[in-house]
Order: C-alpha cells, then structure tokens, then sequence
C-alpha cells in the first residue's frame, strides 16, 4: 500500500543503503579513521596524520646494546571532497510507496553518486602502488598473474587474510574461461550484498569493476637510452627524485611502472636480497628538467632500507644504470591496458565526515552506515509544488600501506 508521503528519513536511509551496495572499492579497504572527522567535540580539521610502524635494525652477535632512535613515520589521509547529487520530486512523485521512489530516482542517483566516488578513489590508489604483476602483451587467462600478484603481497608482509582483486569484465571474463574449476560461489555472507563481487579464489575476493585504471604506454619505444645521470637520487618526503639522461626524452606518464638495473628488492625485515628488481611508479614527470618523482623512496641502509644493490651509495651516485619502463618497445607502441589490483584491506583508506546539520533547515538528516556518511537535506518550491532535495558526502582517500597492493597487467582480450 502507498505511503501518503515519503518521509525525509525512509529516503536517507534508502540512499544509504543503496550507497553501501554499489561501493565495489570502497567498500572494501580500511574505514577505522572514520570517526576521528566530523565529531561534535575535538575536530581535526581535514587532515589527520596516520603514523605507519616503526622500523629498526637487528643486533646480530652482540650482547652490547646498539640503541637506535624511534623515527615516526607518517602519512596524511585528507578528508575535503564534497560530492553531491541534486533533484526536484513533485507531490505525485513523493506519494509512491519507496520501492518505486527508489527504482525511479533514488538508484540511479546514487549509482552516479557512488560510481564517481568509487572510480576516483580507486584510480588514485592504483596510481600510488608500485609493485606489479604480469606482462602487458598478455592476456590474463590463467592464476599465474593474480599468483604473482600474491607473492608480492606475501614478500611485503601483507596479512593473509582480508585480500581482494578488482578487475574489469574482460579481464574477468578470461579467468572465468581460463580457470572455471577454482571459481566456486562464494560464502563471504558479510559480503554478499555488495555490487561487484564475483568468487574466492588464490586467497583473495575477486570482484569485477569496471571503474578500474587504465594506463596508457609511452608514447616512445626509446627507453633504453634513459640512464640514472650522475645526480642519482635523493630520498624525502617518502618520494625519491631521479635525475635521468635521455636521447628523446619520452613522455612518460604519471603512474608507469619501472624498475633500474641493479637496484633489487629486499625483504621488509631482514634486508636479504631477492631476486627480483625493485619496482617503482612514477608520481610525477619534469622531463624539461630530466627528472622523475617516484615511490616508494629509495633507502639504502639502515631500518628503513627496502633495496640492495652491488653498488656502493657512491659508486651509484656515479652510475649509469638503465631505467626501463613497463610497457616499452615497438610492439606496444600507443597501447593501452587495464590495470586490475589486489590488495589488502589495510593498503588503502577511505574516510567520510558529518556534515553538519543546518540549524534554519527542517528537513535535513545526516546517517552513517559502514564507514559511509550521507546528508539528505530538502526545501519546498511552493510556485512549482517541489520539493528541492540534495545528497552530499564528504570524504578522502590515501594509500596508507601501498606496499599491500600489486598492480595486475595484462591486454583485454575482450
């Protein structure tokens, strides 16, 4: 039976509920900070410092004390977008019962609201990871890229539990063909209702999404002569700065992957050698001044070291070592490809804050659902018998542990 009049709460909560299903990335990753934003008493402002864990060296073979400082380290989550969707109801639209309110305007609303939130926050965080897994002139149709993408986390120490895989549906589509024996439903019930998810399988929820990054290769098969020039690098503000030699000068773009000759990666707590080059990502080019800005920082030594080397810091500063981009050479030349992304829940964080509630409003209602803040305010239009209506939610998101994440590489075949 109809409602005479839907009221300003059943459509606050049914904007939240429909918000909470389609946030196939969000609502995935880390939301613990959530309340730290937007609290009556104690504001933060829109900024809050998240501190990372300590690092230190081991004593090895000595019962004398080697005391080493505490180096706090951090990272920032801001929290000053605000998104919003906007709309007019006449009396007739607002006497349906709310299933049809919902499916008329309600979902398609929040289907926008959510899918730009979504799409932002992932592309951003899949930006800020630099590990990678796969080969771009290949399709993935098999477990053999997604378990690679796992070794990384494993050798970076993520947690095994909580592991989730976004891909889009072409990519989606060549593992289901390639590998339908290890796809079985599944049983993650807490996750049941969330748009996107598809299975369980190599120890990670795979979900399909369509928002997901798009990289685009350089626009140069001329990597080769781009070389580590006699200013090396230098390590701040958690971003190393590569002075480089080129003959070209290719445009690289914002997000590429690459690796140096003879910079290898290390384990997190031993600092012992692997056997794979340390991957990087470029988070900003200034190819007029032959330098590139990367992550993670490069270390050395000491509790921070995350790369070894055959070199000395002062032979390196003097090297020539190649730095090779993925995705180069005349084959890929203008090529693009997806990027799908596993991770665990810690890697990333997504934040909303409570908008405040305007004390000259009679219809305005803030509700809070899983991490996610909604404020559904309204006011009449007497001329026009409308009722004007506005959704906001303020947030922000940050790669907090980037080094939990693996870039997943491969061609659409679809």
């Amino acid at each position: 039976m109809p409602n005479t009049l839907l009221t300003i709460d059943m459509i606050t909560k049914e904007a939240l509920r429909l918000a909470h299903e389609k946030a196939t990335f969000i609502g995935t990753i880390n939301r613990q900070f959530d309340d730290s934003f937007g609290a009556s008493s104690g504001k933060i402002g829109d900024t809050l410092r998240i501190r990372l864990p300590s690092q230190y060296t081991l004593r090895e073979g000595s019962r004398v004390m080697d005391v080493q400082d505490s180096v706090q380290v951090s990272t920032a989550l801001v929290v000053a977008t605000q998104d919003g969707v906007d709309m007019r109801f006449n009396s007739r639209e607002l006497a349906l019962d709310l299933d049809s309110f919902s499916q008329l305007h309600l979902e398609p609303a929040m289907a926008t609201l959510m899918s730009n939130i979504d799409s932002k926050a992932l592309v951003a965080c899949t930006k800020s990871t630099f590990n990678f897994a796969g080969i771009p002139s290949s399709t993935i149709s098999s477990l053999t890229t997604p378990g690679a993408a796992r070794t990384r986390l494993n050798q970076n120490l993520a947690p095994k539990s909580d592991r989730r895989l976004q891909v889009d549906s072409g990519t989606m589509a060549s593992l289901v063909t390639g590998t339908a024996a290890y796809f079985n439903p599944s049983n993650a019930i807490s996750e049941q209702y969330r748009e996107g998810l598809v299975a369980r399988t190599a120890m990670a929820d795979y979900y399909e999404n369509e928002r997901i990054w798009t990289l685009p290769t350089v626009s140069s098969d001329t990597n080769s002569s781009m070389k580590l020039n006699s200013t090396a690098w230098i390590s701040t503000l958690g971003q190393t700065v590569l002075g480089v030699t080129s003959v070209l000068n290719p445009n690289i773009p914002v997000g590429t992957n690459l690796t140096i000759a003879g910079i290898y990666d290390v384990h997190p707590e031993t600092k012992q050698q692997l056997a794979q080059l340390k991957q990087l990502v470029v988070v900003s080019t200034a190819m007029a001044t032959s330098s590139l800005t990367i992550l993670p920082a490069l270390y050395m030594s000491g509790p921070r070291q995350n790369f070894g080397s055959v070199y000395t810091a002062t032979s390196l500063a003097l090297s020539t070592l190649s730095v090779s981009t993925l995705g180069a050479g005349a084959a890929l030349y203008n090529t693009s490809y997806p990027l799908g992304l596993m991770y665990h829940r810690d890697a990333y964080t997504f934040a909303t804050a409570e908008l405040p509630l305007m004390s000259s409003a009679e219809k305005c209602v803030r509700r809070t659902y899983d991490g996610i803040s909604l404020r559904l305010w309204q006011a009449p239009d007497i001329r026009n018998d409308e009722l004007l209506t506005r959704i906001d939610i303020l947030y922000g998101f940050a790669a907090i542990r980037p080094e939990w994440g693996c870039r997943l590489i491969g061609q659409n075949a679809n």
